[in-house]
């Protein structure tokens, strides 16, 4: 019998142990094309957090008392599918949980890129994913663009540093700290802003007294208000995700909004299942950058299934540097 987490009920602010429960699933028969996976590894992203509230969004809400979802990566021990045998390494979506049983199709067996199997939860998967078209496709940068990156010490945001240098690109990071900002200038960053050092708009001012061409919103808040400020003209800026509200819904204060205007601003938001279908030409590109040694990548890893909701929670206090995962 495997042991999956099921959301008990609907946090209010920041998720508490006392939101989850950690229960026994029975072990359920393969049906025709079926697989059954034994997963390695975890992992915890901060979308997860919308999808613990009742309300309409791109994905449905999280139902009470089921196993929850999200990426995963495992090892198929049974099935039922001539395309997946048992000993294939795959990756999926049925996370938060120790065992899965799904159809052959839902599971995508993993890339001969050779890198260790967790970077297809990270740098070659949804997160480096994000980072890729978001950077490339919905800001359209390019060689010569001088590019803010919020949690640049992020799963997401540090993979957008080291795509944006291999381009070709001036790069400012902004992270919480002198660890966390040492590493970000050791991916390639040329100016690093430690947003628990001062407000991130001086920072940012002074690392791009002339502008930015493109931002690449992780957070919200100040930084893309500091964003705002900074932005030249026809700036471009690529918004995936508000980690500053995630928990408290609050207002966003944006002093600099009317610079939209004046400076003509693009803003898009986007989702990385937009892109999905595109997957063979980031692998491709990511490959290419990979041979060539111009991506490294950092892992904050808790070990064991009770630990998911602490590194949850690690998300949203500044707890893991790179991305974020569980091995089971």
């Amino acid at each position: 019998m495997a042991r999956a987490w099921t959301l008990k009920s609907r946090p209010a602010g920041m998720p508490e142990d006392d939101n989850f429960a950690l229960i026994d699933v029975p072990s359920a028969p393969l049906g025709a094309g079926q697989v059954r996976v034994a997963n390695r590894w975890l992992s915890v992203d901060p979308y997860m957090r919308g999808r613990m509230n009742d309300v309409k969004s791109y994905v449905p809400p999280f139902a009470l008392g089921e196993p929850m979802q999200g990426g995963a990566i495992g090892e198929v021990v049974e099935s039922n599918s001539p395309d997946l045998p048992v000993g294939a390494k795959v990756q999926h979506m049925l996370g938060w949980r120790e065992e899965a049983v799904l159809d052959a199709a839902e599971a995508q067996q993993l890339p001969p890129l050779g890198v260790e199997d967790q970077a297809y939860l990270g740098q070659l998967g949804m997160p480096g994913m994000t980072a890729y078209f978001g950077l490339l496709e919905v800001a359209s940068a390019k060689p010569g663009d001088v590019v803010f990156v919020s949690a640049a010490a992020g799963a997401v945001g540090s993979t957008v540093v080291q795509i944006a240098k291999a381009k070709g690109m001036t790069v400012i990071g902004a992270a919480g700290g002198a660890d966390k900002c040492a590493w970000v200038k050791e991916l390639g960053a040329d100016h690093v802003v430690d947003y628990k050092a001062g407000p991130v708009a001086r920072g940012l001012m002074q690392a791009a007294p002339e502008g930015i061409d493109v931002y690449f919103d992780n957070v919200g808040g100040d930084h893309l208000d500091a964003a705002l400020l900074a932005a030249r003209l026809h700036a471009r800026f690529a918004i995936c995700g508000m980690i500053d509200i995630y928990n408290d819904g609050k207002p966003q204060e944006l002093r600099y909004l009317a610079k939209v205007i004046g400076a003509r601003i693009n803003i898009r938001g986007f989702i990385v299942s937009d892109f999905i279908a595109r997957a063979g030409e980031f692998y491709r590109d990511m490959a290419t950058m990979l041979k060539e040694g111009k991506l490294q990548r950092h892992e904050t890893v808790h070990d064991g299934i009770e630990s998911m909701p602490a590194a949850f929670r690690g998300l949203f206090t500044g707890g893991n540097t790179g991305k974020m995962l569980v091995r089971l």
